[in-house]
């Protein structure tokens, strides 16, 4: 169940986070021009590629938040992005949006176990703090389940640092997508990463809305720590910074990693049974370590290699 250390799953958490920020996000705004991202210095983010007969899949991390001038573009993504006729996320945010909120409606709000009876004074005292810093307050959050409230703060701790969903690496190659005329689907629908969090016991969640009050204010320093080693393809790091602390707790490990790296593994040999070249981005942390996408398809005898 959630513990302290649930506060090294938060780049777990900020594709829901990404979600409720943003919506279904139209970044080919001013005009129809396309968002700018800097070129890279050096080799730039890390990009394996999964090929057979007549199937290309690159696998590409990503970081679900970001500042707008980080530089992360570099020629081999670019090359690689353009070949695909296809992109796959981890989860599209729905055209209608009135989906995402039944769903936080349904599984979200519990206002028969308010947050006001669930917290000691002082933790409803802080979140009334923080809630005032984004312009509202405890009182308006009371309604939350504790994992939508954790989510909420988390999100508003990474905007507040300088991080745009926005400028985030998804919504940008969702867009250069569908003005090429790709496709683009995900891996997961937004109920099935809504259902993941909220199946977490209360107890567990009230842990994670504990710790993310504690550390509000303090994302700045480690999102930058992230940012500096995705953009320098420092999967090692990744690893130590956002995978690794997570297996102090065995049970988020399994459920935010594991299981859907599985998943996410399946669904990838499904698609070398057909043709074709696919662009899949997800983030980093699924692509790193003992457990990662790419190491559960080399244990089935998948071949992975670094992208030329």
């Amino acid at each position: 169940m959630f513990n302290r250390h649930l506060t090294s799953a938060r780049a777990a958490l900020f594709g829901l986070a990404l979600l409720l920020t943003t919506g279904a996000p139209a970044l080919a705004q001013n005009g129809g021009a396309l968002p700018s991202v800097p070129l890279a210095e050096g080799t730039g983010p890390a990009l394996w590629v999964v090929r057979d007969a007549d199937s290309t899949l690159y696998l590409f991390g990503t970081l679900h938040m970001m500042r707008p001038d980080t530089a992360w573009r570099t020629g081999r993504v670019d090359r690689a992005f353009d070949s695909a006729s296809q992109l796959i996320l981890e989860v599209v945010s729905p055209d209608d949006q009135a989906v995402l909120t039944s769903l936080i409606r349904e599984y979200g709000i519990s206002p028969d176990r308010p947050l006001s009876s669930l917290l000691s004074p002082e933790y409803l005292a802080r979140l009334d703090v923080v809630a005032r810093t984004l312009g509202g307050s405890a009182a308006q959050m009371d309604s939350m389940r504790p994992w939508l409230a954790g989510v909420n703060i988390e999100s508003a701790a990474i905007i507040s640092a300088g991080y745009d969903p926005r400028s985030g690496v998804e919504p940008i190659l969702k867009a250069r997508a569908l003005a090429a005329g790709m496709t683009v689907s995900g891996f997961e629908t937004p109920e099935d990463q809504i259902l993941m969090l909220a199946g977490f016991p209360e107890n567990g969640q009230l842990a994670y809305l504990h710790a993310s009050l504690d550390a509000f204010g303090e994302a700045q320093t480690r999102l930058d720590q992230l940012v500096e080693a995705w953009v320098a393809g420092d999967t090692g790091r990744i690893r130590a910074l956002a995978v690794d602390p997570l297996r102090a707790t065995p049970v988020v490990y399994e459920r935010l990693l594991v299981r859907r790296n599985t998943n996410w593994a399946d669904q990838i040999q499904t698609l070398l049974e057909g043709s074709g070249t696919a662009f899949i981005a997800v983030g980093s942390m699924h692509l790193t370590g003992g457990d990662s996408v790419q190491q559960i398809l080399l244990d089935r005898g998948v071949d992975v290699v670094v992208a030329p």
